[in-house]
């Protein structure tokens, strides 16, 4: 049920165009440092870019590192300082790579269990990573609680559960208005920490290149703590009973977490007593991946290496990434790098907006969240497939993205809203089927599901998010094919973000512990809540599939 993390792999000098690749690689520390390229902007900002002249051996046509520069890019920063600019990326290039090319070769072989329903994707962590919130505890408590959740899927599923965190490296946010106006005062939208501040003001607001090397330095402090937490004995088995948090403990999720541990130590216990070590390396530790958005392609281009056993590419900044809405364009520079790179990919896919009358909904005193845009609940609004994607679009994109088709290579994470779940998710399952394409399905419940509140802090009602994981299930039962995972938004904290959930979290109570700076998260609570859902759901999905097989016989 839990098997060992990502083995470490040797860290050796080596001569420059060496890679990397699992626990006997040896790994290059020295390369030949990339060449900047800027383009000058109106404003006199510099737009950077990376180059290099390799290509991988990856079947993949007329690809080299830099060729992603020759298309339209989206959500790039720009510099002021071409020269500071310049030197950080070089200081990047000659980092050690953040994950190891064998690991994420691992990461994709699990995937491609759960594309066939023998494997679940749990994926989760911050909307984005923070500098101020970088400390021990927040990185352990967001750990505890995927462990716990993975521990509640597993057994309802009765299947492997792949844990992978939006942790280490998942900074950046697309933004759909390069501007924000308060006051009257116009000034430079907030892109993440590795870009620049979020504080209101001219200065912060200024994309800084220091922070892309902090924030390789905060992915790799936090890896390293994960790796440590994975493989020193925290995630045992025989632990699983003090997982829980102290502010979950009393709760109708902690006793129902806690129950469900007593029953997984009297399994142990009989393991034990029936000669079956409990020991083994298999029941102390547990894998852990790491997964960001691909958004700045230059700190992207910088950690990418040659594996040396392959030959092949691979982006070390994160063992999977997934490419957005925003930036998903099938001639665009986002997509041009993801083809050339070997990591495993996701892709984002959700519906538009579009008012349809003006009917007034009675009593609806919040806003719906139309990109970073709010606009008040008066209409009948319906969500639409978006202009560039539709099904004909996504089966175009999966075969640039994965050309050979291999299993585990590209995960979709569908974020429509329940109601859309329904009526476009089966045309998009079936388009993929009849291409033959192999994919992994994966519902992301949160990002289709933000509304305003009236204090005007942005929310998540916790009934839609596990309304729409439902239709998930449900149209994946319908169409015979496979719901592989989930995606969440989510945090060890206790924090009161979304609204709803057994430890009922109301408009009132959003003031009292809001501290996400990006997208509201589901807190510990919340999250085992859902797993629970989730968990049963699984169970009753095995339960009727072993039905059926005895029928069969």
């Amino acid at each position: 049920m839990v098997v060992a993390i990502p083995g470490s792999a040797n860290l050796t000098a080596s001569k420059p165009s060496l890679g990397l690749g699992g626990t006997t690689t040896r790994l290059s520390l020295s390369r030949p440092i990339p060449n900047l390229h800027v383009t000058k902007k109106p404003n006199s900002f510099i737009v950077a870019s990376v180059s290099a002249s390799s290509s991988p051996s990856t079947g993949q046509t007329n690809w080299s590192l830099d060729s992603w520069k020759s298309k339209p890019s989206q959500q790039l920063p720009e510099y002021p300082d071409a020269d500071e600019l310049d030197s950080v990326l070089k200081t990047i290039g000659s980092f050690p790579p953040i994950v190891f090319a064998g690991e994420a070769r691992r990461l994709e072989d699990k995937l491609a269990s759960a594309a066939v329903g023998k494997a679940f994707l749990l994926q989760g962590g911050d909307c984005a990573e923070s500098f101020k919130e970088f400390n021990g505890t927040n990185i352990r408590d967001t750990f505890r609680v995927l462990l716990q959740m993975g521990i509640v899927l597993t057994f309802g599923a009765q299947m492997p559960v792949i844990t992978v965190g939006r942790m280490a490296g998942q900074f950046a946010k697309p933004r759909s208005d390069p501007f924000e106006i308060k006051d009257g005062v116009k000034l430079p939208s907030y892109r993440g920490d590795n870009i620049n501040g979020d504080a209101f003001d001219e200065k912060s607001r200024v994309p800084d290149p220091q922070r892309l090397i902090r924030a390789y330095l905060q992915s790799v402090g936090t890896l390293n703590l994960l790796r440590a937490f994975a493989t020193g004995g925290y995630a045992a088995m025989q632990r699983v009973s003090q997982w829980n948090l102290d502010f979950v403990r009393n709760s109708e999720q902690g006793d129902r977490y806690m129950e469900l541990a007593q029953r997984v130590d009297e399994a142990l216990g009989f393991m034990a007593a029936a000669g079956i070590t409990i020991g083994d390396p298999q029941m102390n530790t547990v894998d852990f991946w790491t997964s960001h958005e691909c958004l700045h392609l230059p700190y992207e281009q910088a950690l990418t290496r040659e594996d040396s056993t392959t030959g092949l590419y691979y982006d070390c900044s994160a063992h999977m990434l997934w490419v957005g809405e925003r930036t998903r364009q099938l001639d665009g520079a986002h997509v041009e790098f993801l083809r050339g790179i070997s990591n495993p990919l996701g892709i984002k896919v959700h519906l538009a907006y579009s008012v349809l009358e003006s009917k007034v909904i009675a009593n609806c005193s919040y806003k719906i969240c139309l990109d970073d845009n709010f606009i008040p609940i008066k209409y009948e609004l319906s969500r639409l497939v978006s202009d560039k994607m539709d099904p004909k679009d996504l089966v175009k994109l999966c075969e640039i993205l994965n050309p050979r088709n291999k299993p585990g290579r590209l995960t979709i994470i569908t974020r429509m809203g329940a109601d859309n779940m329904r009526i476009k998710l089966p045309h998009l399952i079936r388009a993929v089927r009849q291409a033959g394409l192999i994919v992994t399905w994966v519902s992301d419940p949160m990002h289709g599901n933000t509304i305003k509140a009236p204090c005007g802090l942005k929310t998540r009602p916790f009934d839609a998010i596990r309304s729409e994981l439902r239709a998930f299930f449900d149209v994946h039962e319908q169409e015979g094919s496979y719901p592989g995972g989930v995606h969440l938004e989510m945090t060890g904290q206790n924090v009161t973000e979304c609204i709803g959930g057994s430890n009922t979290v109301t408009f009132d109570d959003l003031n009292s512990r809001y501290h996400t700076h990006c997208d509201p998260r589901l807190n510990a609570s919340q999250s085992l809540e859902l797993a629970f859902a989730i968990s049963e759901r699984l169970r009753k999905r095995r339960l009727k599939s072993a039905k059926e097989l005895c029928n069969d016989n």
